[in-house]
């Protein structure tokens, strides 16, 4: 039992040290091409809060479990607890919101000027730093209120039930109390997530259709001319292409995950630990699929 824990404990560490080693190098290295001189593209402004997003999940998640499986099993802090799972929760909702905002605004400027999204290709640039902040505001509201409805183990609290998480564990009264308190925030947290993964797996259909369309097109011009116009905007399209296929596929998996969790109470911890790795696996991926897709950074 303590090896198994021990290579679980292994695991989670290294995927967060690659995971937070990723995300830094790629935010520092769109930085240094900033102050190089060199055109940054909007979408790369929505990147660069995706990349804050997935390290504050990480961050979040992945070092207090780590230390819980090496021997820090609970946070004392009632405080403390709701501010681990408040920063984990906004992280990975700005990270889906990011997700969806990136899609969209890509569809929207490699549509063609005759579609009917030709008048945002223009104005849609001017509002990516305006729907970014308020995508970090929404999560923040939205996650204090589920933080209010959320009790954290306290020792000398009776006739509960503690569902253990690791490093701390959410009190829950009967269970008549737990779905009262429990509906507003879960129905907020669903809606925003079914409406930005449906806004994405759309997006995603999109640019394929759009792609698909460009290479019949080319397919009448000659060889050495169509070879020339494999633009940045079109490798930039399979870029967010392959990254928001990657999210979604690891949203599904850890979203089954997460309902095995809640259904069973109080859950083992070899589910707890398989759920915690899987949620941060695209943080910890995403990184380097956009380096690789990135020849500017690739220099660096």
């Amino acid at each position: 039992m303590a090896s198994s824990f021990l290579i679980i404990g292994m695991i989670i560490l290294t995927q967060t040290v690659v995971g937070i080693l990723g995300n830094f190098s790629l935010l520092c290295s769109y930085i240094v091409l900033h102050f190089m001189g060199y055109r940054l593209r909007s979408t790369d402004l929505i990147l660069k809060h995706l990349i804050m997003a997935n390290s504050l999940v990480l961050l979040s998640k992945g070092v207090p479990h780590t230390m819980a499986v090496f021997g820090l099993k609970h946070i004392r802090s009632d405080f403390g607890s709701k501010l681990l799972f408040f920063l984990h929760r906004v992280g990975r909702g700005v990270s889906i919101s990011s997700i969806c905002l990136l899609s969209v605004f890509q569809v929207i400027t490699i549509s063609p000027w005759n579609s009917r999204w030709a008048a945002l290709k223009v104005t849609a640039p001017k509002y990516v730093v305006p729907s970014i902040f308020l995508c970090w505001i929404l999560q923040m509201l939205v996650n204090v209120i589920f933080s209010i409805y959320t009790d954290t183990k306290m020792s000398d609290r009776n006739n509960t039930s503690n569902k253990d998480f690791g490093y701390c564990s959410t009190i829950l009264t009967d269970q008549k109390s737990r779905k009262t308190r429990h509906a507003l925030p879960a129905a907020l947290l669903l809606f925003r997530d079914v409406l930005c993964l449906g806004l994405t797996l759309w997006a995603g259909g999109s640019m394929v259709l759009i792609l698909y369309r460009h290479k019949q097109q080319v397919q009448h011009i000659p060889r050495t001319y169509a070879s020339s116009r494999s633009s940045p905007e079109s490798r930039a399209t399979k870029s967010i292409l392959l990254l928001g296929s990657t999210f979604v596929c690891f949203y599904i998996l850890s979203s089954i995950f997460q309902v095995l969790l809640a259904l069973f109470d109080p859950p083992s911890q070899f589910l707890v630990d398989i759920t915690i790795i899987i949620a941060a696996c695209f943080p910890t991926v995403s990184p380097f699929l956009l380096i690789s897709h990135n020849s500017s950074v690739q220099r660096l």
